[in-house]
């Protein structure tokens, strides 16, 4: 059954501009797995406002009422284990046993940021005017840019919004072109929990689309973050571009990770756990060693 998911502005799920749309297909049998809406430069621009909009209120939220409702998108994201699994299976061909991971990953990302709405401290400066005190308190930004990756699509695109969720800043999610269904359940569970209009927002576009919608997104001036996890390609582009508009940003990029094998671990029968390490994700994570080197001869 192909799925189907729409734009998440300001509290409601819209079509894209023109109605236009996307198609995900299956990586193994090239069927349709989604069908997803293709956002225009205008449908940005609405994103970026009502994200704007909802930041004052949302900045201004007690600690507290921002951690209950982190905590209840965990729930609502384990209450949806059963679509998020048959979701990332259609879109990106994962295994239920990686998907589930996926799961309770997420929900345990949301449960930290919860944690975290009442652990974030100012500090009181040093005054060189007699009898004053100054204080530095730490407040939201403003509108953050988050764009996740197809690979581990809840880990990252959970990672990607839940702490600036709890630091009082208003998030736009743009999801992978490979995985805008799975991702989009994401969004389903927050808006299920109750999170005031424009406070999440969520966008997907076409492929060929992506360069264009992304540096509109960054250079509006209402964007304030940039958080990117992805290529080390694409990462460069995303530098450039948030080094010309100013907007500070966070990338982790692409990576391979070697392991040295020493002697005594490949005789072991500890060389099965090493071997075998890449495999739960079939190639799709950075971390498993992806080369082994071996100090035999």
């Amino acid at each position: 059954m192909t799925i189907t998911c729409n734009l998440y502005i300001n509290g409601q799920w819209h079509d894209a501009e023109g109605r236009r749309t996307f198609t995900r297909r299956h990586p193994a049998h090239d069927e349709a797995a989604s069908v997803a809406a293709a956002a225009s430069l205008a449908d940005g621009k609405r994103c970026v406002e009502a994200a704007a909009c909802a930041f004052p209120l949302w900045r201004d939220t007690a600690p507290a009422e921002r951690r209950r409702l982190l905590l209840e998108a965990a729930e609502q994201m384990l209450l949806r284990e059963a679509k998020f699994i048959a979701a990332m299976a259609a879109e990106t061909g994962a295994t239920a046993h990686w998907a589930g991971f996926n799961v309770h990953l997420a929900a345990d990302i949301l449960r930290e940021a919860a944690a975290l709405t009442t652990q974030i401290e100012g500090q009181i400066i040093p005054s060189n005017v007699p009898g004053n005190l100054a204080m530095g308190v730490r407040q939201g930004a403003g509108v953050v840019l988050g764009m996740a990756p197809w690979n581990a699509p809840l880990i990252l695109a959970t990672r990607a919004l839940a702490t600036p969720l709890a630091c009082g800043n208003t998030v736009i999610l743009k999801g992978a072109e490979l995985s805008p269904a799975t991702q989009g359940l994401i969004i389903d569970a927050l808006d299920a929990a109750g999170f005031p209009p424009g406070v999440v927002n969520y966008l997907t576009c076409a492929p060929e689309d992506a360069p264009a919608l992304v540096e509109s997104l960054i250079a509006h001036p209402a964007v304030r973050r940039v958080n990117f996890t992805g290529s080390t390609p694409v990462g460069r582009i995303i530098a450039r571009t948030c080094g010309q508009y100013l907007k500070p940003a966070v990338l982790e990029l692409g990576g391979k990770a070697p392991c040295w094998c020493w002697t005594m671990l490949i005789l072991s029968k500890r060389r099965r756990a090493l071997f075998l390490a890449p495999s739960p994700t079939p190639g799709r994570s950075a971390c498993p060693p992806s080369a082994l080197l071996s100090t035999m001869p």
